[in-house]
């Protein structure tokens, strides 16, 4: 991989734009150093001609949020430049959190109660109902949450999210212990709790962590996610657990969250760059070359061939 020209994707017109920026400057100080051929490619409306122009043979996605939920996954694979993190489909299905929480209800994966709130459905409080409080207001796809506890907030917390998408998704707010479960490729990284705004060690026994790394991975897997992803639990007094995020490209910096929790199992942020940047690939190039290599007869008639041997 050192001989070959990497591209690390960074900025993008969205409101996380400036961590994107701050985790593209510490991957490619990290490439550098490590002797690889790496530049920035800023992501704007000429990123296809900046692609094009640059030459690269690997991009190193570093976009957060709306930067990397499905588009710049699309144009680098109709250019055939392998990327890391997920792929379009999950990129997309993982920035719509309805779509994410409706497919883990579907797959029997625990996740807070939540409606969806539509401009013409009527007032706040006629959709509210007796859905109760206190309650996370979120847009469908976007930026930022705020909790909710009493009816007099909710109108101001949903025209909030309205800015950003054209529907409003409200959760369930869920006491408890908030747990970070790290993944590359599937496989654990971590599992750290989220305590007094810093991480620390869980305070749950080791077949309770069993159970969390496996929906995690469950989680992980069901929206096709590949690469490396953050998956959020929290885990209320009771001792149920609940899935409130997926992650599929966090911030990448060497105090980011998903370095100190792979720091944590002795992964440090050099080498956790390597590995992400070792699983770079073409989705849809991957699964017709899997095709082939499996000699996957067409399941039924060629007509086209037909169509030849008749003319």
């Amino acid at each position: 991989m050192t001989n070959r020209r990497i591209g690390v994707l960074i900025g993008g017109g969205t409101p996380e734009r400036v961590t994107s920026l701050q985790s593209g400057e510490a991957v490619l100080r990290v490439l550098q150093a490590e002797g690889y051929s790496a530049q920035p490619i800023y992501v704007d409306r000429e990123v296809d001609l900046a692609l094009r122009q640059a030459g690269i043979e690997v991009a190193f996605i570093a976009l957060h949020g709306r930067g990397a939920d499905g588009p710049i996954q699309g144009l680098l694979e109709s250019l055939a430049i392998p990327y890391t993190g997920s792929s379009l489909a999950a990129a997309a299905l993982t920035a719509d959190r309805l779509k994410t929480k409706e497919l883990l209800r579907l797959h029997n994966l625990p996740t807070p109660a939540y409606y969806c709130h539509q401009r013409s459905m009527g007032s706040a409080g006629d959709q509210h109902g007796a859905f109760g409080f206190p309650c996370l207001v979120r847009p469908r796809s976007g930026p930022g949450a705020m909790q909710v506890d009493r009816l007099e907030e909710l109108e101001l917390a949903i025209e909030h999210a309205l800015q950003w998408d054209d529907e409003a998704l409200i959760e369930r707010h869920t006491e408890g212990q908030l747990i970070k479960v790290a993944l590359l490729d599937g496989e654990l990284l971590g599992i750290a709790e989220w305590r007094a705004e810093k991480l620390a060690a869980p305070r749950i026994g080791e077949e309770r962590l069993r159970g969390i790394a496996t929906q995690a991975v469950r989680a992980h897997y069901l929206l096709g996610c590949s690469g490396l992803s953050l998956v959020d639990l929290v885990l209320s007094p009771h001792g149920n657990e609940s899935l409130v995020s997926i992650e599929p490209f966090p911030e990448l910096r060497p105090d980011s969250l998903i370095a100190r929790v792979a720091a944590r199992a002795g992964i440090d942020f050099g080498d956790l760059i390597g590995q992400i940047l070792d699983a770079a690939r073409l989705h849809s190039g991957r699964r017709l070359q899997e095709r082939r290599e499996a000699d996957v007869p067409w399941p039924g008639s060629d007509r086209r061939a037909a169509a030849t041997e008749s003319h």
